[in-house]
């Protein structure tokens, strides 16, 4: 659908829209904005950016498709991908053909998805009935530690001695950093403590056996390289993070375009 022009793919995700322009398989644009209200406005706006960016008009655009929570409040799309779809695609295209496993981190669920050689939707599992472990989990913990998320990758890996994480619950896992901030504990002590009690969790939900060795993270806390870390520990298994792992979905939505998905 796509062959002559530009290809592009929104994912409209529960904290994040994100978009990309994709021409020849490539990406030539890309995009993230926090979710707010007036979500098709915002899609609006974003691919009215991305054409000014790239010096193209809109009759450039082959195809639009959408995915994400928010994929049917977008009018006028030529495609709507459910986001397990376009993540398996995306991550399997950008991988190379290599994945087998992907873990996505969304911003409100935690995504444990397997595919088959040929990159085929296996199954998956979800984690939806709690923010633990998710990208809105993340943004508790920097309000309450008072530090970017940004700067959670390095700062958890500086520290040898990470504290214990007991609750599994996003509230009593709230208390308890706040807590242990009261007692004086390092912050760079509880960053690290949340990366392995986050990849507890995450490998509690893979069950480690069932995994392939391929393993891809992916979702905007994959640029968390503690997290990764942990999650290495955790699996016993290499984790791989394609660059700007956030776009994976929309490219993947994108690249559907051209796909029998």
């Amino acid at each position: 659908m796509g062959e002559n022009g530009l290809n592009v793919g929104i994912d409209l995700g529960s904290t994040a829209i994100k978009i990309v322009f994709v021409e020849n398989q490539q990406i030539v644009w890309k995009k993230a904005v926090p979710t707010v209200p007036g979500q098709a406005q915002v899609a609006d706006r974003l691919k009215a950016e991305g054409l000014a960016a790239l010096g193209r008009t809109a009759d450039q655009i082959a195809a639009v498709a959408a995915t994400g929570y928010g994929k049917g409040l977008v009018p006028g799309v030529h495609k709507a991908i459910d986001e397990v779809s376009a993540n398996a695609l995306g991550t399997f295209l950008l991988s190379g053909g290599s994945a087998r496993t992907i873990i996505n981190i969304g911003g409100q669920d935690v995504k444990v998805i397997r595919l088959s050689d040929a990159g085929r939707l296996i199954d998956f599992k979800m984690n939806d009935k709690c923010a633990a472990g998710t990208g809105r989990f993340f943004e508790v913990a920097a309000r309450i530690l008072d530090t970017p998320v940004d700067a959670f990758g390095e700062l958890g890996q500086e520290e040898a001695d990470p504290v214990n994480i007991n609750s599994t619950c996003v509230v009593f896992a709230e208390s308890e950093m706040v807590s242990l901030m009261a007692k004086g504990i390092a912050k760079t002590r509880i960053i690290h403590g949340l990366h392995e009690s986050i990849a507890r969790r995450i490998a509690n939900l893979a069950d480690s056996r069932d995994l392939a060795d391929d393993v891809y993270l992916d979702g905007g806390s994959a640029n968390n390289g503690g997290l990764a870390m942990a999650i290495e520990d955790e699996l016993f298994r290499d984790v791989h993070v394609r660059p700007h792992p956030q776009f994976t979905v929309a490219y993947g939505a994108a690249r559907s375009l051209d796909s029998a998905i």
